[in-house]
């Protein structure tokens, strides 16, 4: 007889319609953070354009073939086990055989070191980011991309399953070519890996570090080492990334040439590391995020943080209205960028006095402490939507808070 199960299945937040609508305001009970038989029509979501609703991936089990024995086989099992004439044929006597329905548990069971995950980023092995990569999913297959946007379409075409690329630095500040490319693909951040950045100076086998007059390295690094850089008295050259400028000095192969890169850099090119931790501020923390094609099911076991853009109208205190409504409700913002909107970077406002006046007009980009699954957060972005222009939840996931 065929067996089959059907798998569980799971919905999570991230808003897409009116308040009311979503069930912001009361449409949940119990857990916030699942909603039962929810159902949704892309055509009805027109305010908030991406709002990353998504369905957890079904997983069921394949039908077991009916089991038809021979009567001979049935006859003679029943004589050995003593099993009575009017007993059903052909069913599994040993229960454990059977197979198990899923469970939440199983559902939630992926191996956490990232075994077969293929994950991109920007850079040449060796990378800050390929390390940022290996924390996340310590045994995932790392696939670099020279370009930022070439990780974001790897993760869009299927190619890989995940991306992890710098969104700011603690010295540096934010990375706004990644915060343009957030609004310009449909990904989904899914999570975040801060880390301690430790430049080193690397030259080739046998040189010194007297010796160096020239360094290669992504404009950031020599940035943050430029105190060191400056005392040298080295040329400074720009490189795409750190790791590709430790490839260029081995290509190049010039004894006075150097490259700030990471310690695991040298010892993948071969580098001998002149100077450690040159940079000038000791706590030199990279943020990184990590896409995804898919959202994941925000919860409440843990910190989570979530990710927003939004534009709002022009005039006075708008934007001290879209903030009171995270404060009124004891919600922490984490982070505020603003951007101009590349497609209509100024607004034409009239003015009774002076004729016509343009101002730039602004995308915000806000990351705030609380979890999608929390009734507060959900009742801050309905507010926020009643007078937001367009808002788009970029993602809800898990705060790192480990270095």
């Amino acid at each position: 007889m065929g067996l089959s199960m059907m798998a569980l299945k799971g919905v999570f937040i991230s808003g897409c319609a009116k308040a009311p609508q979503l069930g912001f305001a009361n449409g949940l009970s119990g857990n916030y953070g699942l909603i039962k038989n929810l159902r949704y029509d892309l055509d009805k979501c027109c305010k908030w354009e991406c709002c990353s609703f998504g369905v957890l991936a079904q997983k069921a089990i394949t039908p077991v073939e009916d089991e038809k024995p021979t009567v001979r086989e049935v006859e003679a099992s029943a004589a050995n086990d003593g099993v009575h004439e009017n007993d059903p044929k052909g069913f599994h006597k040993d229960l454990n055989l059977l197979p198990k329905p899923l469970t939440a548990v199983d559902l939630s069971s992926a191996p956490s070191d990232g075994s077969k995950v293929r994950v991109a980023y920007q850079g040449a092995p060796g990378a800050y980011c390929e390390d940022a990569a290996l924390k996340a999913y310590p045994k995932c297959e790392p696939v670099p991309c020279e370009e930022f946007e070439a990780a974001f379409k790897a993760v869009e075409l299927w190619l890989v399953d995940k991306a992890v690329l710098s969104i700011e630095n603690s010295v540096g500040g934010s990375i706004h070519r990644n915060y343009d490319l957030l609004l310009r693909h449909r990904l989904h951040i899914v999570g975040e890996v801060q880390m301690r950045i430790d430049h080193c100076l690397l030259g080739l086998p046998g040189a010194r570090k007297e010796e160096i007059k020239r360094v290669m390295s992504h404009p950031q690094a020599l940035a943050q080492c430029e105190t060191t850089l400056t005392d040298l008295g080295v040329v400074k050259v720009g490189a795409l990334d750190t790791a590709g400028a430790a490839q260029l000095v081995v290509t190049e192969g010039a004894r006075d040439t150097g490259a700030i890169a990471s310690a695991r850099a040298a010892d993948i090119y071969g580098l001998n590391v002149l100077a450690e931790r040159i940079q000038d501020d000791e706590e030199n923390i990279t943020r990184f995020l990590i896409l995804a094609r898919d959202p994941i099911i925000p919860g409440l076991d843990r910190p989570y943080k979530t990710s927003i853009v939004f534009s709002l109208e022009q005039g006075p205190g708008v934007l001290f209205k879209a903030l009171a409504v995270f404060a009124l409700r004891g919600i922490n913002l984490s982070k505020i960028e603003s951007r101009p909107q590349q497609q209509r970077p100024l607004r034409v406002v009239d003015d009774s006095n002076e004729g016509t006046a343009k101002y730039f007009d602004y995308l915000f980009y806000i990351d705030f402490e609380a979890s999608m699954a929390e009734p507060r957060a959900q009742s801050a972005l309905g507010n926020l939507q009643e007078f937001a222009r367009f808002l788009r939840v970029l993602g809800c996931y898990p705060m790192d808070t480990a270095l």
